[in-house]
């Protein structure tokens, strides 16, 4: 009874086991000879030839070389709006105009006081040369006087009056006459120190008049310039990118507040246009001045615009904490349809191969060593098999990626 019990149970055993070993072959079987209809074939790729790019994309947007805002020197009132967004404008073509009225005014009053001033200076003038001419005459007249000559003679007619050969009132007469003529000449000394001075504050108020003239030239230049500076010309040729204000808007002195004044409009010139885009510091790196490089926007998808690297600026700049670092590309020959401002990618080529062969990313399967395999299939229909094959590969643009080992061209491999 105890024997055919426990050969009751070996028979179970080794029935289990037989399923068992059945069921992994089958598994094994199922995974190396799957058939055509297991694999789709849209999770087919073959092998195929062609050219390799390994690339960088910054992405940035269309600027032009020459971008200029405009701001007014003057402050007023938008009196006359000549041109609006998208016109194409010449250098010193009239963009604006302000009310001049206020201005007008300004400029007729200070003429007037510049003309006062210069009546001033001419009749300052005029003074100088009258109190010259007085002074002249002052001093011809102290030095034509008979002081020297009086005395003389009074000392002469003292001498013969000691010798008794003239009377004592011959004496008085000459003496009387010697004080007079020192009265007369410090009369006529007094006269020309007054001359002197009178001379000497007529030049000072012509100095003063030449320059309250000067100051009013000044003044007058300046109207001038400020009635000039109500009308805003085009620096450059190009075209008016934005117009910030219309009609009646004021506008503030870019002399007075420097950066913080009015922004009226922003020209630049589109026909030299270049990209301006970033690219995360874990690629720049490997981005270098003179690298081709194919820009595409969004309007024009299909069209490439060939360029190469121009500048790759020496300092990051750090943005939700990742630091990115700009490029610029010029973008040179026929531009148009590019406006500026545009959104645009611009593919920094780093590397490229022709002729070599290329399979999907997605095709690539890596073991734990970080080893490449791809499923390759053979056979068609019922005898479609699939092996895993070791590769080795080359560069990657993350698509697509080069084959160096393993496969030949035509193969077909499965996606992943």
């Amino acid at each position: 009874m105890a024997n055919r019990k426990g050969s009751t149970a070996l028979r179970i055993v080794t029935v289990v086991v037989i399923i068992g070993i059945l069921g992994g072959v089958y598994t094994t079987f199922s995974i190396l000879f799957r058939r055509d209809e297991s694999i789709p074939a849209e999770k087919i790729t073959t092998v195929a030839r062609g050219e390799m790019v390994r690339s960088v994309v910054a992405t940035g947007k269309i600027e032009p070389v020459s971008k200029i805002d405009i701001k007014s020197k003057a402050s007023g009132i938008i009196r006359f709006l000549y041109v609006d967004d998208g016109d194409h404008v010449r250098e010193g073509q009239v963009l604006l105009e302000l009310d001049r009225e206020q201005l007008e005014a300004s400029r007729r009053e200070a003429h007037a006081n510049m003309m006062a001033r210069k009546a001033m200076l001419e009749k300052a003038e005029a003074e100088v040369r009258s109190t010259a001419l007085a002074l002249e005459r002052a001093r011809e007249e102290a030095e034509s006087r008979d002081l020297e000559f009086v005395r003389r003679e009074w000392e002469r007619m003292k001498s013969l009056y000691e010798d008794n050969l003239i009377s004592k009132a011959d004496l008085d007469a000459t003496e009387q006459r010697w004080r007079a003529e020192q009265v007369r000449d410090k009369v006529l000394q007094r006269n020309v120190l007054l001359r002197e001075s009178e001379h000497i504050t007529a030049q000072k108020a012509v100095h003063q008049a030449q320059a309250d003239l000067y100051a009013a030239e000044a003044a007058l230049q300046r109207a001038e310039e400020e009635l000039a500076n109500a009308t805003l010309r085009s620096p450059i040729n190009g075209m008016v990118l934005k117009r910030y204000l219309e009609v009646g808007d004021a506008v503030s002195s870019i002399l007075q507040l420097g950066y913080n004044a009015t922004l009226v409009m922003t020209i630049g010139d589109t026909r030299d246009l270049y990209f301006r885009g970033a690219v995360d510091e874990s690629d720049v790196g490997q981005v270098r001045v003179g690298l081709p490089v194919n820009i595409t926007v969004e309007t024009y998808r299909d069209k490439i615009f060939p360029s190469e690297v121009t500048l790759i600026s020496p300092m990051g700049q750090e943005r939700d904490n990742v630091t990115r670092f700009e490029v610029r590309v010029r973008i040179p020959g026929e531009t148009t349809g590019l406006r500026a401002n545009m959104s645009a990618n611009a593919e920094v080529i780093l590397e490229k191969k022709g002729g070599v062969l290329i399979i999907s990313e997605t095709a690539l399967v890596y073991d734990e060593r970080k080893a490449s395999f791809v499923d390759r299939v053979t056979g068609e229909g019922d005898r479609q098999k699939v092996d895993r094959v070791s590769v080795k590969v080359g560069i990657s643009n993350g698509s697509r990626v080069e084959l160096l080992e393993g496969l030949k061209e035509g193969e077909r491999v499965v996606l992943q």
